[in-house]
């Protein structure tokens, strides 16, 4: 649970740096390839190199391969949604996909959660949903097939760390990380040198400092769902994030917490004490 404690906080890092970064970043894809590379530089930093056999072995190299592809290719799709659908579909539609790891813990791999832990879940995903969702959004969006791909992309990238966990070997965890990040990385530089912006300062600093906490989101992610069920760690790791992330706003950056997002934020309380019942 320390390991998913962490996760979370990185995670929540990893979003209020974002925010921050908006009104400084010209290339988002300059900002994700410095991401990327100092993610690189991280892996590589905790890869055990003298036993580099079984830290790169097929598991490793292969789904972190696909885990690369995924993240930028699910960063892709929500980009075009929020073009075609707007902001609050595509983050409602993003963080439902915590279903799809969740769903293929209890499919695939048969872990089998207690009722207080499916009641937690479900009251997780109602919650996601009021703080997002709006009808009036789902009725004019344009792209509504696009919507759902986002929701699949994201729970498949999501679901890639609980493969490695389950086919992979405990010593291979950074090598998957190190895969992961390379991949992504040369895909974004791809996007980064044909996006028509200009590739500045501020994009490649935004994106070292996303960089930190997005490693250590990924790694102990990885350690934590080492030591607690996939059905327990994705809903858990999914809500408590947008608890600190709401509670930043509010404190730090001053912003109102409405009603309807009050009311979701009791919801979260409530199913993180569930989920861990």
């Amino acid at each position: 649970m320390f390991y998913l404690m962490l996760a979370i906080l990185s995670s929540a890092m990893v979003s209020i740096t974002m925010r921050i970064s908006e009104k400084y970043i010209t290339n988002k894809m300059a900002m994700f390839m410095s991401n990327y590379a100092i993610c690189i530089a991280l892996s590589a930093a905790f890869m055990d190199w003298k036993n580099m056999s079984a830290g790169l072995g097929v598991p490793a190299l292969v789904l972190g391969a696909i885990s690369g592809v995924l993240y930028l290719v699910s960063f892709i799709f929500l980009k075009y949604n929020m073009q075609h659908n707007g902001i609050v579909l595509s983050s409602t539609f993003m963080k439902l996909g915590v279903l799809i790891p969740t769903i293929m813990a209890v499919v695939v791999f048969h872990e089998m959660p207690s009722w207080t832990q499916v009641l937690g879940i479900t009251i997780s995903v109602l919650a996601i949903v009021i703080i997002h969702f709006e009808k009036e959004a789902l009725q004019e969006s344009n792209k509504k097939v696009w919507l759902l791909l986002l929701l699949v992309l994201s729970g498949f990238t999501d679901s890639m760390a609980n493969i490695y966990e389950q086919v992979g070997k405990a010593e291979g965890k950074d090598g998957y990380l190190l895969i992961t990040f390379f991949v992504a990385f040369l895909l974004a530089t791809v996007c980064a040198c044909r996006d028509k912006n200009k590739i500045t300062g501020k994009d490649l600093l935004f994106g070292m400092l996303i960089g930190i906490p997005n490693y250590f989101s990924a790694r102990f992610l990885l350690l934590a769902l080492g030591s607690v069920d996939a059905v327990l760690t994705y809903p858990m790791y999914s809500v408590a994030t947008m608890i600190v992330i709401m509670l930043v706003g509010v404190f730090a950056f001053r912003e109102r917490l409405s009603k309807k997002k009050a009311i979701a934020l009791g919801m979260i309380v409530v199913a993180v004490c569930l989920l861990n019942m």
